[in-house]
């Protein structure tokens, strides 16, 4: 069997996948800064000592779903997603450098507010902390896995799914399970969303291939969609659906009210503006089918 180093696992992705990938990888180190994790270490800050060389690198461990609002934390996503992802790679040229290595980004790199199916080859244009931290990651790794002979793949999921999911996901469970979630204007919007059991799923398809992929269902669910779903699995009614002049009186109260606001302008373009990506280039290319989300997802 094949060593994994697995960084991050112990946030929303490792907790969907690491009990599968200890049954399919021996051994399995994970490093994070929790002392829950084989390795723990500050990769912001520093270089870990690693206990050998390993066949295959995930590295999933990263700062995101934070709005900043001081320089502090704008920086704080450079220190973690750039600077981590170099000092990582400072500790594989000590204990040898893996055979592959698979990087967690996001489709954030290619700042899209909306638009439909966007594939690999959109210009990286984001331009928050997040998705520039996660852009000069990517350059950095492109560049030392070509120095090393490391075969590199750049996975970029949309908004992820499964137990206890962040992001905008986990704003719609929580909302459901209180009671107080609902759509607008019959919640048609359309987001591309990957289950995030469907990482473990690709890690034998690329570990040899690499390459730039964007992953995410075939299917579009629309929020819709999404909370009915949610809604019926937690047993609660189906979430009511207001009309978008509604939500916009709301949203502008929110502009004016700030933060504790549920919702504001900005919040309310994004609620309502689908924004899809192409994941045919992972399915032609690695023969990937990928997990549907409406029939696998599970609160």
């Amino acid at each position: 069997m094949e060593s994994l180093l697995f960084t991050g696992a112990s946030g929303f992705l490792g907790a969907n996948i690491l009990p599968r990938l200890k049954r399919e990888y021996t051994p399995l180190t994970t490093l994070g800064h929790l002392d829950t994790d084989d390795i723990t270490v500050n990769l912001a800050r520093n270089i870990p000592e690693l206990p050998h060389k390993f066949d295959i690198v995930l590295h999933a461990a990263g700062k995101a779903h934070v709005v900043p609002k001081t320089k502090a934390e704008e920086q704080a996503f450079y220190d973690v997603n750039y600077q981590g992802t170099v000092n990582l790679c400072k500790a594989l040229e000590k204990s040898g450098v893996p055979q592959a290595m698979i990087f967690i980004s996001t489709v954030a790199v290619y700042g899209c507010e909306g638009g439909e199916l966007i594939e690999e080859t959109h210009p990286l244009n984001g331009t928050t902390p997040y998705a520039k931290s996660k852009i000069m990651a990517e350059e950095f790794l492109t560049e030392w896995c070509k120095k090393n002979g490391v075969v590199l793949t750049i996975l970029r999921p949309s908004l992820l799914a499964g137990v206890n999911p962040p992001g905008n996901l986990g704003d719609m469970l929580r909302g459901i399970r209180k009671g107080f979630y609902v759509n607008i204007a019959g919640g048609k919007v359309c987001k591309s969303v990957l289950m995030a059991e469907d990482i473990a799923n690709l890690i034998p398809l690329v570990k040899e291939k690499g390459g730039i992929y964007n992953v995410c269902d075939t299917d579009q669910p629309t929020f819709g969609n999404l909370s009915c779903l949610i809604a019926s699995q937690l047993g609660k009614r189906k979430p009511l659906s207001i009309p978008y002049w509604m939500a916009k009186s709301l949203a502008l109260v929110g502009d004016v009210v700030g933060k504790k606001f549920p919702v504001n302008s900005a919040r309310l373009e994004k609620l309502t503006t689908s924004l899809t990506f192409s994941n045919r280039k992972a399915m032609d290319e690695l023969g990937w089918k990928p997990m549907k989300v409406l029939e696998t997802l599970h609160v």
